[in-house]
């Protein structure tokens, strides 16, 4: 495939950007400081019901516990970041009342220690349990922004980039699209109230902290992947499921007006047009594009079933369209993009074949004056599949190897093990120049921030 990237004139190069710097506000484009990450699985669904297990990633994987252990392979990695979450249900036990005692820990030890910059999810899918409703309780936007307000307050002198939500199309998907997890809506109508509560979220969260520190800045994290049909006659339905793939995006940043291909789905599904020109004229910047794409779930073909239905099935298993859907992000909002998450389930060929690949379209995209700012392997260690919720076996069946880690089984000695992964990625690291280049032309700044190069 050939790619036609359109050509920025070049601008005034900005001063070098120090990482560790408080004044997060500039982004720098330079290799040296291209920000090679990590994340620890953080899904927080504590609400049980009959027949659904609480889901902590944390607490099923011993992170709780073991966190000065999972940090040490951080550090010694020599990871520039790290994607972390804050499990609010639990620093937030009551309304109002906090306890930040184990954070206060892993945060400074994080920071002070290893010189790692924390990207903090404040939000990684699950709500306190005292809010009722969860998501679709009419205040839960004035909750989670107090909530951050409180964490940016405490932690401003440590931490300055924040994932104000993860994966907003996921929460709607599994909270009101499908029913899986609370408040358990279904349908068009449950997946556009819940995001539209999200999007209202992220707003107030990015104002408050905003308010407390200027420089801070935001990764808009979203679940991304790209759609293909059997045929041209259902190309129009592809370009629909694109379309809502950018839909919190173009809500928080306020491009959803009257004239958007969604708005008479939205509206014919519940969204009041009052609400969204509110999110319209109360609309962020995006600061950074935080894309989520894994090679053998990220990509769909549309076709039609043998009962005549739409169906979709998985394809392009080693992630052809990660250029493709880079670029598409890029051109749409025009802001530095950083892969906040990526991986490949299988066979260890199979998962560094895929960061070896990864990496060169990074480099490609790069060289191309697309400004990818950072790479995040997702996740770093072991993780619980999301199926565990629901199911009935014992915990160890439900171990998902996709980190660069692997939780050793025996019990005996480390608690983690190295995938051949740690290698390869610990060579990326240390020759940023050779594995992802420099920007092959400056880019014009962002409306709020100042790109360094």
């Amino acid at each position: 495939m050939i790619l036609n990237f359109k050509r920025l004139p070049k601008t005034k190069i900005l001063n070098d950007h120090n990482p560790n710097s408080s004044n997060g506000s500039k982004i720098s484009l330079a290799a040296r400081d291209f920000l090679w990450a990590a994340g620890i699985e953080n899904t927080f669904v504590p609400q049980a019901r009959p027949g659904h297990r609480s889901l902590d990633e944390y607490e099923l994987m011993g992170h709780y516990e073991h966190w000065e252990e999972d940090l040490q392979l951080i550090g010694d990695l020599g990871l520039k970041s790290v994607r972390w979450g804050v499990p609010w249900y639990r620093v937030e036990p009551s309304p109002g009342k906090y306890d930040w005692a184990w954070t206060d820990d892993v945060i400074s030890c994080l920071v002070q220690k290893y010189k790692v910059r924390p990207i903090i999810d404040l939000m990684h899918y699950g709500c306190p349990l005292w809010l009722e409703r969860e998501f679709v309780h009419r205040d839960y936007p004035r909750y989670v922004a107090d909530y951050a307000a409180e964490f940016a307050s405490r932690y401003k002198h440590l931490v300055n980039w924040y994932t104000p939500l993860n994966e907003p199309i996921i929460n709607s998907m599994m909270c009101g699209l499908r029913g899986l997890w609370p408040p358990y809506l279904k349908g068009d109508k449950g997946y556009i109230r819940i995001m539209l509560q999200l999007a209202k979220g992220i707003v107030r969260t990015v104002k408050n902290i905003k308010q407390i520190d200027p420089s801070a800045v935001m990764v808009y994290v979203e679940a991304t992947g790209l759609n293909r049909t059997v045929s041209d006659d259902l190309r129009s339905l592809a370009r629909e499921e694109e379309m809502r793939g950018f839909l919190c995006f173009d809500l928080i940043s306020g491009r959803l007006d009257h004239n958007h291909e969604l708005f008479s789905w939205l509206v014919r599904n519940g969204a009041i047009p009052d609400s969204l020109v509110e999110l319209e004229q109360s609309r962020c910047e995006i600061d950074v594009i935080g894309l989520n794409f894994y090679p053998q779930w990220s990509t769909r073909q549309l076709y039609i079933d043998k009962k005549g239905r739409l169906a979709y099935r998985e394809t392009e298993q080693e992630g052809e369209g990660f250029a493709e859907l880079i670029t598409k992000y890029y051109e749409r909002y025009k802001a530095p993009v950083m892969i906040t998450e990526t991986s490949a389930v299988g066979p260890n060929e199979v998962r560094e074949r895929w960061l070896e690949s990864s990496v060169s379209v990074v480099k490609e995209l790069r060289t191309a004056g697309i400004p990818i700012i950072g790479y995040t392997w997702f996740p770093m260690f072991t993780m619980i599949d999301w199926r565990y919720r629901f199911g009935t076996d014992p915990l160890e069946n439900y171990y998902l190897e996709l980190g660069l880690y692997h939780l050793n089984r025996e019990k005996v000695g480390p608690r983690w093990q190295p995938s051949p992964l740690v290698a390869k990625y610990h060579s990326y690291i240390n020759d940023p120049v050779e594995s992802i280049g420099e920007i092959g032309h400056a880019i014009s700044p962002a409306p709020s921030l100042e790109w360094a190069l």
